[in-house]
């Protein structure tokens, strides 16, 4: 029966196990469960009553208990192995004169005391249990909860020490690489020097696009991130930036970076999806209105037409804008007709299509545009958090803002470790590009 004791004690430890109720060996596996709590069932109300199953079962309750104890909790470990003491158990079973409901009891209340806040409601409600069956599964399933819990904790206290371990064991690796070849740098050197040197360039004034003066108005952000003077936060910015613009015929792609170049190539497709997107959405919205764009299920639709339609245009672009602008405006004609409203006349149903379909060019204004809007929501997630910076999003973006924050997201993510990995690299290279005051003032380990 110790074979059927340990399977039953891991089913319940984690509640049940996630096999299809219909399969085979689902059947087999619940069937067994069921006979081993009918079983132990049998045992209890046997006169006189036998316990050795039950027995088998403390015993697991509690190690249980004991491997939830946190390595300075010596005191209660003391007081678990005096309380659930299995030799004296076992005679007191032997002589009729086990206690159970101060031995559920006690249980119960190590239980409430060790649970998560979030565990307190289940342990209450075994607390009202009064077959000894029921209790013992209740027992288990519980346990198996507080146990995933534990683990649960314990990676996340972990997680800061291995991630300190994972950046200095990468940084030796690549010292020591910089020991055998001095020239590692070289190309690290000169992304940072374009972008010190793209910072210092007056930016060209970027034309707004047609129908849509509202919805892409400059950001107030937008004008002052080109009057703040050179830091070396702002120059490590925009070198990331400038990664995802990186020409793939450039050998020259920076050494510290070259465990990411793949991670960054997929954010660069999915800024671009996303500028695609935002740029269908805005020249959409400029010929439906805000009576249509304020239905969040008609905003999805567009979505989703046009996301449908992003591996096509990667390799047929002209094609890929050609559907979506068909599929869209047959869209907002169906959608103005079911809301009673005037339907789009002919002439604006051809300047719409036509708008659409100068998406798939690369130096469409729109396209533009948003581009350059993407890239600056990028920026100042890099300065300011991805949190902050949606609170400001630059104009026609905000339709597209759950999709920003999780690019936003990955892309802090990246460049974050990148940043604590080689960070004294980058300080010691940008201590000849910007000023020493600002180098003393703004250091790369700081960001």
């Amino acid at each position: 029966m110790t074979e059927t004791i340990n399977e039953v004690s891991k089913r319940d430890f984690h509640g049940e196990e996630n096999l299809p109720s219909n399969s085979s060996e689902g059947k087999v596996k619940e069937t067994m469960h069921n006979d081993f709590w009918d079983h132990l069932k049998e045992q209890l109300t046997a006169t006189p009553p036998d316990f050795s199953c039950a027995l088998e079962l403390l015993k697991e309750i509690k190690e249980i208990l004991l491997s939830l104890l946190l390595p300075r909790q010596n005191r209660l470990r003391s007081e678990i192995e005096e309380a659930l003491d299995m030799e004296l158990i076992k005679q007191e079973a032997e002589h009729g004169a086990l206690d159970v409901p101060y031995l559920s009891k006690y249980i119960l209340n190590m239980m409430t005391l060790l649970c998560a806040p979030v565990r307190d409601e289940a342990v209450q409600k075994l607390e009202n249990i009064t077959d000894p069956v029921r209790l013992l599964r209740g027992i288990f399933q519980v346990l198996g909860l507080m146990k995933m819990d534990m683990v649960d904790y314990t990676i996340q206290s972990l997680q800061p020490h291995l991630q300190e371990h994972s950046i200095q064991l990468e940084r030796a690796k690549f010292q020591e690489q910089l020991n055998k070849q001095p020239s590692l740098l070289d190309h690290t050197t000169k992304w940072l020097t374009q972008a010190a040197a793209d910072l210092s360039t007056p930016p060209s004034a970027a034309l707004d696009p047609p129908d849509s003066s509202n919805a892409a108005a400059p950001a107030p952000s937008e004008a002052a991130s080109n009057s703040e003077p050179l830091s070396p936060t702002m120059v490590l910015s925009q070198g990331f930036l400038n990664l995802l613009l990186w020409d793939p015929e450039n050998e020259e792609f920076p050494e510290t970076l070259l465990m990411d170049r793949t991670r960054l190539q997929d954010l660069e497709s999915q800024l671009h999806q996303l500028t695609i997107l935002a740029s269908v959405l805005l020249v959409a919205s400029s010929f439906s209105g805000s009576v249509l764009f304020g239905s969040p299920q008609f905003v999805d639709k567009l979505k989703r037409i046009t996301k449908s339609l992003m591996e096509e245009f990667k390799t047929r672009p002209e094609e890929a804008m050609k559907t979506v602008s068909e599929q869209v405006s047959q869209e907002i004609h169906q959608s103005l007709k079911t809301m009673g409203l005037a339907a789009l006349s002919i002439e604006n149903t051809s300047s719409l299509t036509g708008q659409l379909e100068n998406i798939a060019k690369k130096e469409n204004c729109v396209r533009s545009v948003i581009d350059q809007r993407i890239h600056l929501f990028l920026k100042c997630c890099l300065v300011l958090g991805v949190q902050r910076s949606l609170l400001d999003l630059p104009g026609g973006l905000t339709l597209i803002e759950a999709e920003l924050a999780e690019l936003g997201q990955k892309f802090v993510n990246l460049t974050h470790h990148n940043q604590q990995v080689f960070g004294p690299y980058y300080t010691e290279i940008l201590k000849t590009l910007v000023s020493p005051t600002q180098a003393l003032s703004s250091k790369v380990e700081s960001l």
